[in-house]
């Protein structure tokens, strides 16, 4: 019997599991493989002519690419500056829209509206606003704010770039985050203000550690959407100017398809996963040791 229950088990796994599993290693296991192959390589991504060349790629990103060391100080600095943001607001917006409002679900709506529209399109919206209406704006009023460069200067278009890209996700994470402070227990909190704890040291020895898992995941997803930014760097800037604000997934697609250096291309792809898997491991491991049971 036990034999004949372990065979129907395989049955079943090898049924429901396994033709995810083939078109999970088709897909992600062997792409992955090869690329680690071919940035050991000279390739141009077209021919057949393949050149091994050991780990001169990797010399050349570490010790000579000035534009990949650049674009890649332009994403630390972008990512840090983003994940910061994009999570201070969205959790703003969800003690906000936890609160007693008529509005509340009108206003959640809203804000989640511009997580829906694809980053290309964002990209192209926010470039007319900041080129034509800002422009117009500054003129009829006067305000230097409106009046800036946004696009044509390289500080002023980092912030741009940082604008729009909280302004997309910061409505993705106050979902969770008002799903995280929903579940906070009601008693808890009543009890802290009946010990005489104001507002904000509820929310700084209270609920911040109850909804530690909640930032768990928004540190994780703003993390690797920071770094992998790509859609929105081409749509709005195009990295310029003069490359400035070119991300580091902008200028991998740049050597990689444009360059036709295709073997270089996926060694920069590949130690840039390796860090931002480094990064996000440690953000995860931080995170989840300050993570509470009630």
């Amino acid at each position: 019997m036990k034999t004949k229950s372990r065979f129907t088990n395989w049955i079943h796994q090898t049924v429901f599991v396994g033709p995810a599993a083939i078109f999970f290693a088709l897909i992600v296991i062997t792409p992955f493989l090869l690329s680690i192959y071919y940035s050991f390589t000279e390739w141009n991504g077209v021919t057949s002519d393949m050149k091994w060349t050991g780990f001169d790629n990797f010399r050349r990103i570490l010790f000579t690419d000035e534009d990949f060391h650049k674009s890649f100080w332009f994403t630390t600095r972008f990512s840090v500056t983003n994940v910061l943001l994009a999570n201070v607001v969205g959790f703003g917006l969800a003690l906000l829209l936890t609160q007693k409002l008529k509005s509340r679900n009108v206003l959640r709506t809203v804000f989640f509206l511009p997580n829906v529209i694809g980053g290309l399109l964002l990209g192209f919206i926010w470039q007319f606003i900041f080129v034509k209406g800002f422009t117009a704006i500054g003129e009829l009023t006067g305000i230097a704010f409106f009046q800036l460069p946004w696009l044509g200067d390289a500080p002023t278009a980092f912030w741009a770039l940082v604008i729009v890209s909280v302004w997309q996700t910061a409505g993705y994470l106050m979902v969770i985050y008002i799903a995280a402070l929903s579940n906070v227990p009601k008693d808890v909190t009543e009890a802290a203000t009946i010990d005489g704890a104001n507002r904000l040291q509820t929310l700084r020895h209270i609920t911040l550690p109850l909804i530690m898992p909640a930032v768990t995941v928004c540190l994780f997803l703003t993390i690797s959407w920071a770094f992998k930014m790509y859609d929105l760097n081409v749509s709005l800037t195009q990295g310029g100017p003069f490359n400035s604000t070119q991300s580091v997934a902008l200028n991998i697609y740049e050597e990689a398809f444009r360059n036709n250096r295709y073997g270089l291309g996926t060694a920069k792809s590949l130690l840039f996963f390796i860090v931002v898997a480094l990064i996000s491991s440690i953000q995860v491991w931080v995170t989840k040791r300050k993570e509470v049971e009630v």
